[in-house]
């Protein structure tokens, strides 16, 4: 089988007995590779993660292909305040759900990490949005420059924690799979 790296790999130590959990990363794959170093540790991927030890068990010095679910969509507008509003093209949808997490890239004032989507406009008829705009939970209220940005993104974001068995190093990077093993 072979892997193809998405993105930046990153680290973070294990700690016996309890969790530890990574900085945000935008999902740009379906597949996330993790290696425990050091120790065994139990891992949990999510918005918002604590690993606990009923979490899935990666053993000392061994790897583990866990499943990510990766969604993004181009942003078209930006509405401030104290939420967000953020538009996708007409035509497309929204594609998270209340709950999830998200990221904005590629705008020069409007960007932010890892905010939690509060709602989903479903309204239709004049002036409906037909799942195309949704509310973040991102106080944006300072930016007064208008959104203008046609290569803007929103893409989901997750976190990894780790519940250390021992003490070790996680290490993960997301990748595509080809081929079997």
């Amino acid at each position: 089988m072979a892997h193809r790296p998405v993105g930046v790999s990153s680290s973070f130590p294990i700690s016996s007995g309890s969790a530890t959990t990574s900085a945000p990363f935008s999902v740009q794959s379906d597949v996330l590779r993790i290696v425990a170093v050091g120790s065994s540790a139990h891992v949990a991927i999510g918005t918002n993660p604590s690993a606990t030890d009923t979490d899935y068990f990666i053993p000392s010095n061994q790897t583990a292909t866990l499943a990510l679910t990766k969604a993004s969509n181009r942003v078209v507008g930006v509405v401030t305040g104290t939420t967000t509003i953020v538009s996708v093209p007409e035509g497309t949808q929204v594609p998270f759900g209340v709950g999830d997490y998200v990221t904005l890239t590629g705008s020069t004032y409007h960007d932010f990490t890892h905010q939690k989507v509060l709602s989903i406009d479903t309204s239709s008829g004049v002036n409906g949005y037909f799942q195309t705009r949704m509310t973040v939970d991102y106080n944006s209220s300072g930016i007064v420059t208008a959104f203008n940005n046609p290569d803007a993104t929103i893409i989901t974001s997750n976190k990894v924690s780790v519940f250390g068995v021992g003490s070790g190093t996680l290490y993960y990077q997301q990748v595509q799979l080809s081929g079997q093993a």
